[in-house]
Formats: structure tokens, sequence, C-alpha cells
């Protein structure tokens, strides 16, 4: 007899609808064959199941169980179909198998049938709501994370027991809540607010800069100045997820494995900070399994790179395309992913080896020629690509006194912020561009037109100081910030001046 039931599998950051298909026939030996393209972890499925069927007490007759993964040229990786088969194994052996055709069956199965998490849940949910599915059979410490996607039940389920009771009608299993609107006002909270940075009061309007255009950022200073505690306070300045970008940033960390009941949807933007030691997979993705890298797992959030140089710098080549598309394509043999990868990018660096070149109090140990291969380990076209560079000094001990009156909240400044996303939104409506750092060249000029006095000093800026034509366009698109910031429908001289301040740190530092 021939039972069949619907699970899925991921491709990249989507799912994939798969038909479990089981052929119980003879009464030889018994044995379990599973085709479709298998990778390990399914083909060890065999042994799972057939030790979760005998500790659920649930029969299951002699003889070759074929179990068919179809489509046959789509490869199925994970442990998530250990559940549909097992159901569809005991199915095959009665004589009157249950239909469950308004389910899809993921899970991952223990010798003693209980049943464990897996990961892309959200995508798997996703693609059970697109191919008309109603009920979503899931292990239970996902299914918070299901019961996000609206029009599909996520019925939990501890064990193979439990699975098969409720689609034979022995018990009734209430599907899993979430009230999505309550529980994204409640949970976004952040752990740390820029209230708590003394003094560097010029690197918190460049952070306010970089957040309200979507723009990224550089800070140079010596050790010990704040760069990492300002970085990770950007997030709590950006404007809040809404949830479409919620669910797309759930997704790929689902995909990732970093999801478990207690956190089982973001509702705050992730900030990420690999150490200098990661490999290029470790940042782009990929692997044999290709998986989402740092910079997806960044996506509507922050990418966080301290001490820059240290990176390998064909490391930070590869990250060219994601900064500048939006996202990373990785090519295999057996096909091409694509992940989102729409993060702003916060690097951090010392001037020197020893960190304390140009420093008035603190004597450099390095030579010119170590100050010069150490500062071009960061290539030009990179620094291009980084639209703000801003310098942090050490904070004076009058700031750092606890008397010291403290800086603006999180929660201000994202007020401000917002507002000057508010207008880029209405700039932008109906195209594909949401912040000024996005803009194409056809938007620059048709957004950021210069009076005279503005144009006079951005040409003698890129004639004295050799800005390449990426940073004019740069320029352009922080001054447009600066305006909207300002709540001026027009660039002025004193956004271009600015603007052009945030671009001569590099050219000052690395000439």
């Amino acid at each position: 007899m021939i039972t069949k039931y619907f699970s899925a599998t991921l491709r990249g950051i989507d799912a994939v609808e798969v038909e479990v298909e089981v052929n119980a026939r003879g009464a030889d030996k018994p044995q379990v064959i599973i085709v479709g393209l298998p990778d390990a972890a399914v083909r060890e499925a065999s042994q799972r199941v057939t030790s979760a069927i005998g500790a659920s007490a649930l029969f299951l007759n002699d003889g070759t169980k074929t179990v068919n993964l179809a489509p046959a040229d789509l490869k199925k990786e994970g442990p998530s179909f250990d559940l549909p088969i097992a159901l569809a194994m005991v199915a095959a052996s009665r004589t009157q198998p249950l239909a469950a055709d308004d389910c899809c069956i993921v899970g991952e199965l223990g010798l003693d049938g209980a049943v464990r998490p897996v990961k892309g849940m959200l995508s798997i949910a996703l693609e059970a709501k697109r191919r008309g599915r109603t009920r979503l059979i899931v292990p239970e410490a996902n299914a918070p994370e299901a019961s996000v996607i609206d029009g599909v039940d996520a019925i939990p389920v501890r064990n193979l027991r439990d699975a098969w009771d409720y689609l034979s009608g022995g018990i009734d299993i209430a599907p899993s809540r979430i009230d999505r609107h309550t529980f994204f006002e409640t949970q976004r909270t952040y752990d740390v607010d820029f209230d708590e940075v003394r003094g560097q009061h010029a690197v918190k309007r460049a952070l306010e800069v970089a957040a309200a255009g979507g723009h990224n950022l550089l800070m140079i200073g010596p050790p010990g100045t704040g760069k990492s505690m300002l970085a990770k306070r950007l997030p709590g300045i950006l404007p809040d997820m809404d949830e479409d970008e919620a669910i797309a940033t759930t997704r790929i960390h689902s995909i990732a494995g970093l999801l478990d009941a207690r956190h089982a949807f973001l509702t705050t933007r992730p900030f990420r900070a690999p150490h200098h030691t990661i490999s290029d997979v470790g940042l782009l993705g990929g692997g044999t399994h290709p998986g989402p890298g740092e910079v997806s797992l960044a996506h509507h959030g922050v990418l966080f790179l301290d001490e820059l140089p240290e990176f390998r710098r064909q490391t930070l080549e590869v990250m060219r395309q994601p900064i500048e598309d939006g996202e990373v394509t990785i090519s295999r043999a057996a096909g091409t992913l694509t992940f989102p990868s729409r993060f702003m990018l916060v690097a951090a660096m010392n001037p020197c080896p020893c960190g304390f070149h140009g420093d008035p109090k603190r004597e450099c140990r390095c030579g010119p020629g170590q100050i010069e291969k150490y500062r071009q380990r960061i290539s030009g076209p990179l620094l291009d690509r980084i639209d703000l560079h801003v310098e942090v000094p050490l904070v004076d001990f009058n700031e750092l006194d606890s008397r010291a009156q403290p800086g603006e909240a999180s929660s201000v400044i994202r007020a401000r912020v917002a507002a000057a996303r508010r207008i880029q939104q209405e700039r932008f409506a109906g195209t594909r561009c949401r912040t000024n750092a996005a803009m194409g060249p056809r938007q620059v000029k048709a957004h950021c037109r210069l009076d005279a006095e503005s144009r006079s000093y951005l040409a003698h800026a890129m004639e004295e100081l050799n800005f390449s034509a990426r940073a004019h366009d740069r320029i352009l698109k922080v001054a447009r910030t600066l305006a909207d910031l300002a709540g001026s429908d027009s660039i002025r001289a004193c956004d271009i001046l600015e603007a052009i301040q945030y671009r001569a740190l590099d050219r000052r530092l690395f000439a």
C-alpha cells in the first residue's frame, strides 16, 4: 500500500514542498529504503524512525518499506523528514491509511519517539501557506515560530505517538497562537542605551546621521575610546522593524539554527560582530550545505567589524558585492543560491598598530613603514563604500565623571532618525529604494541638486582632496540625509561641508 504525506526541505532561505511517499510490500525481512537524493542525515532516518515507532507502541508490519522523497531531482538535507516518514510508514502498514492532504509535517525524531526541533521553520510555514496547507504539524519547540504566519495552524507535538493520535482523531491538540501585533509592541527593547555614553558628541552625531540615511560608518581612534560601546548602541536608534522586515530577518536566523523556544522571533534589529579571524565562508555564507553568513545574519541590522585592518584583505574585498547589491550570491556545482544582506556596516580601527599615532598624550611606537603597511590593509574601493569616517578621541575625565550630565537617550535620537526615514519613504515611494544610502545615480541626480555655493564647495573638495567619483556620490547622499534630519527640502551649504568633513577624514589619515 502507498501512503503520501507532505513535508518540506530548505533551499537557501526558502523552503520547497516535498512529497513523502511510502510503499509497503511483501513479508520478507524488514528493511527501509530511502530514495530521492537524500543526504547522509536523511538516509540515517531509517534507523531513527524504526526505533521511534517501536518506542511509541505503534504497529509496523514486516517487509520492505520504500520511501520516496519527491521531487526526485532536488537534494534533501537534514533530519526534518523523520516525523513524516514515520507517520507514512505506520499508515502504510494499516488497511486504511490516514488522509492528511491539508497538512505539512516536519520534525526530527529521537530513538524514544520524542520530536525534536528543526531549522528553518518560518520558511517552511510560509511554503505551507503558499501551497494551501492549513495545518502544520511541528515540534513543540518550533510552534511559536511557526504560529507567526497567519492562515496556517501550527500543531505542536511532543512525540511521535501524539502526532499519530492527533491525525487519527484520538486526541485533539489546540493550535499554537500568538498575537503578532502585541508581541511586537512588548518585545522591542534593547539592553543598552546611548544615555550611558559619556562625551563623544561628534561621534554620536555621525552615528545619528548614519542611522538616518542607512549609511556605512568607520570609526578611527586609539584603544579604550568607546568605539565598540558606541557601535553596540546603534541598533537602538534605528527605526523599529516592521513585520515584513522582522519575518525576513527571522527566516535567516531560523535557517542558521540560532532560534529557540525563548527567542522564536526577532523583534529588534540584529547586531553581528564577527571576530577578525573569520573565514570568507563564515562572513559571506556557503559551505558544503550552503547557509547564510554574518552579512546575511545582519540583514536589516548592523554588521560591526572591530579591528578592521586585522581582517584578511581578501575577506574584506568579497564584501563589496553585498554592500552594493544588498544580497550575496553563492554558486556551487549543484546550483546558485542568493541570501539577502541589506545591512549597515560599522567598522572600527586604530590609527596605527600600537593605536597611539597622533595622540597628544601617548607616544606612538610605530615607524612610518609600519603605519603605512597597516593602513594599506584596507583598500581604497572598500573605503569608498563607507560613507562616514569619524575620529573617536579619548574622553576627558570631566565627561567620564559620574556627576556629569547624562547624554540623550536612544529613544530621543530614534525619534529624529524615524522622522528622517519617513521623509525618505515618501521620497522613494513606489521604488525599491528605501534610504538615501541606497540611491542610484538617477535618484542622486533627481534628489541631490545643489545651489551655486554648495557646488563650489564640493568642486573645491574634489580637486584638492582627490576624491573618487564614488566618493562624490557618497557625499551627496550624506548631505541629503543631513538635510532630511534638519527638515530641509533642499541641500544647504552647511550640509555639503559637514558631509565633506566625514569623507575628508580618510584622505587625511590614508594619504
